[in-house]
């Protein structure tokens, strides 16, 4: 199970996203997506290609000759949406030059962009008709003889979005990347976003995901990953625990159970960090996190496996992290 974003920058500001790209990667993001527009991005592409410690994948909307020059850029992949990139005579020119290149193409599916007799349908069966646009474009390039298709069925409400891949994948194996488009700002589109890829992912559908939200890119690896870790389906991933807070907090919670959401790469691999606000807390309920921070009227302890082992005063964070890093090193050694 993958992680995607998409890079806010166009290629052709290729410092301003390559620095984002590299920012996403920190994060843990696996895979990016970058909008190529016009000539100008393209020229960009090969560099940023070049340069991104992650694959990077043309975004290309209506003009099937940017897609070809995007593979021909060194583009990991391409993203079409065949609503909008004209006659099948345009979509097989595209995946012939992916085919040539070896790189997927993810078919992009969107309750914005169906093809005109299914604008009709969409009206009384949305989900419906996004699966029934997203088949006939599998049947179609199935037919140039290209199998190396990752597809998405988007819609902007999570029960459409939701049901639209299920009729999807019960007819197919093809590799689904799941999300929910437009999502919104961070709170409401967290809201939107995991409610549908937690019924998708749950019933084993997707393998791809991104959690589409309004702003920066990093926030949307960030709540990806509290939710595949949530839902078990990613071990690999740090687990952030932390109480909800009330008078007896003795520590800032909220700021460094935080800063430890934005740092998940530098903490390690499946461990569970616990952040816990007083004693009654912590260690007791947090007996079960490999590490954990604990306030106490005198400062704070840290403590591994619900054992305590030191006492702290002051620079909370600094201390959880230096314990995260001694954890660590012990166990490569």
């Amino acid at each position: 199970m993958s992680i995607q974003s998409m890079s806010t920058f166009p290629a052709s500001e290729r410092d301003g996203a390559l620095a984002q790209i590299k920012a996403l990667a920190a994060a843990g993001c696996e895979i990016v997506r970058v909008a190529v527009r016009d000539a100008c991005d393209v020229d960009s592409l090969k560099w940023i290609c070049g340069e991104s410690p992650i694959p990077v994948v043309a975004d290309i909307h209506f003009d099937h000759r940017l897609a070809i020059a995007s593979i021909q850029s060194g583009a990991a992949g391409i993203r079409i949406n065949p609503g909008n990139i004209g006659s099948p005579d345009r979509v097989r020119a595209v995946v012939d030059a992916a085919g040539v290149a070896g790189i997927p193409v993810r078919i992009g599916v969107n309750s914005g962009s169906l093809e005109r007799d299914l604008r009709e349908k969409y009206a009384d069966d949305p989900a419906g008709a996004l699966a029934e646009s997203a088949l006939r474009h599998m049947v179609m390039i199935e037919q140039t003889g290209f199998r190396d298709m990752v597809f998405s069925l988007k819609s902007a409400d999570p029960a459409e979005t939701v049901e639209a891949n299920r009729i999807f994948a019960r007819s197919n194996d093809y590799p689904l990347h799941v999300g929910v488009t437009e999502a919104g700002p961070p709170l409401s589109g967290t809201a939107r976003s995991v409610v549908a890829l937690t019924l998708l992912l749950s019933g084993g559908i997707g393998d791809t995901v991104r959690v589409s939200l309004s702003g920066d890119p990093v926030k949307e690896i960030v709540v990806a990953a509290a939710m595949l870790s949530a839902l078990g389906l990613r071990k690999d991933i740090p687990e952030i625990i932390s109480c909800p807070t009330c008078g007896r907090c003795h520590i800032d919670v909220a700021a460094i159970a935080q800063e430890l959401e934005t740092a998940l790469p530098r903490i390690g691999r499946g461990l569970k960090v616990a952040v816990m606000g007083c004693e009654v807390n912590g260690p007791g309920e947090a007996a079960n996190a490999d590490i954990g921070l604990a306030g106490t009227a005198s400062g704070a302890v840290l403590f591994r496996k619900g054992r305590v082992t030191r006492k702290i005063e002051g620079e909370f964070l600094r201390n959880l992290f230096d314990e995260i890093d001694a954890l660590k090193s012990g166990r490569e050694e």
